[in-house]
């Protein structure tokens, strides 16, 4: 039975199309930013099944979302996540389907997901400098990350974001060699203000480095033009450069919210739904699952959530409550 296909609205408005999926915690480096040195992985039977996905997908298409893009933890370490990605991007309804990885694994993985027809790929880098990479992921693996990049460029994947996270006095020194390397090599860079989701709490608000001094540092030496005609629920605000018409990216939650435009909802590996990054409560979607719910009842489910779905973030705010999950258990 189909399910209603009305959009899927919150208390405000916004209407939700776009769901990010985490299908693992697990990761094979350890970023200061994200998640603890040592931490305490979930058991597999927490982990909703592939089937489960494909179940929950199917309903949130028939509410209305069209976007899915594959998160982790690191997605390409599940077992057979290329036959995963490889699935829902046949999904009739979904119009865009991504993969959000730390690069690792795509020298062997960039042909198979592409062969799989994935197209969208967004690579997480954070500096280019080798020691630096050693510090911020507690892992030496620069290298690699480097050759899947090049792996994925090579197969013909039409869209490589490299997302770089600005940590003022730690990396903000290379926005500009990032600019650089994402015109030498055509990938779209995409800088990510520091936002407070780190398991070390080192997050403080002095360490942001904004997207107006990054743009103060880019602009001398490569001008550019803001891009009116973006998707104005995407979350990066992005810029074209005037000599080569390339673009580059920057999402600004800290000091230039996009709160208000948001379109976004969230899946945990484990199940929990989330309608904010920064949600401070969850809606278990895997226990009614696996007890039987239907479709329908799934459905009324995400909506009663979505109808919850908080204003804001309150980062900027006496209010804000840090989530009790980190970043690689809530999903990149």
């Amino acid at each position: 039975m189909s399910l209603n296909n009305t959009s899927l609205s919150d208390g405000y408005g916004r209407v939700i199309q776009n769901l990010r999926i985490s299908i693992t915690d697990r990761c094979n480096l350890r970023c200061v930013y994200c998640m603890p040195e040592s931490p305490d992985w979930m058991a597999h039977p927490e982990i909703l099944s592939y089937e489960e996905l494909y179940r929950l997908v199917h309903v949130f298409v028939e509410l209305g979302v069209s976007k899915v893009r594959i998160t982790g933890g690191e997605p390409t370490l599940r077992r057979n996540m290329v036959d995963f990605v490889s699935t829902i991007s046949k999904t009739k309804g979904l119009n865009n389907v991504g993969v959000t990885t730390n690069g690792l694994l795509l020298n062997t993985l960039a042909k198979p997901l592409y062969d799989g027809g994935l197209r969208k790929l967004n690579v997480s880098l954070d500096t280019l400098k080798r020691e630096r990479f050693k510090s911020l992921t507690r892992r030496d693996s620069l290298d690699r990350v480097l050759q899947g990049l090049e792996a994925a460029k090579k197969v013909g994947f039409e869209s490589i974001k490299v997302n770089c996270v600005v940590i003022k006095g730690m990396n903000d020194d290379e926005v500009v060699p990032f600019i650089e390397f994402g015109r030498e090599h055509g990938y779209e860079v995409r800088f990510i203000e520091f936002m407070p989701l780190d398991a070390d709490d080192v997050w403080e608000k002095r360490r942001v480095f904004t997207q107006q001094e990054m743009l103060d540092v880019i602009g001398p030496k490569y001008p550019f033009e803001r891009v009116t005609t973006a998707d104005p629920h995407a979350p990066a605000t992005r810029f074209c450069f005037d000599d080569t018409g390339e673009l580059f990216g920057i999402i600004a939650s800290v000091s230039q919210p996009f709160c208000t435009k948001c379109d976004r909802v969230r899946l945990t590996a484990d199940g929990k739904f989330r309608t904010c990054l920064f949600s401070t409560r969850e809606t278990d979607l895997k226990t009614p699952l696996r007890r039987g719910a239907t479709d329908e009842e799934l459905s009324m489910i995400i909506r009663e959530s979505v109808t919850g779905k908080e204003p804001g973030h309150f980062i900027n705010s006496d209010n804000f409550e840090k989530p009790t999950r980190t970043m690689h258990r809530i999903g990149g």
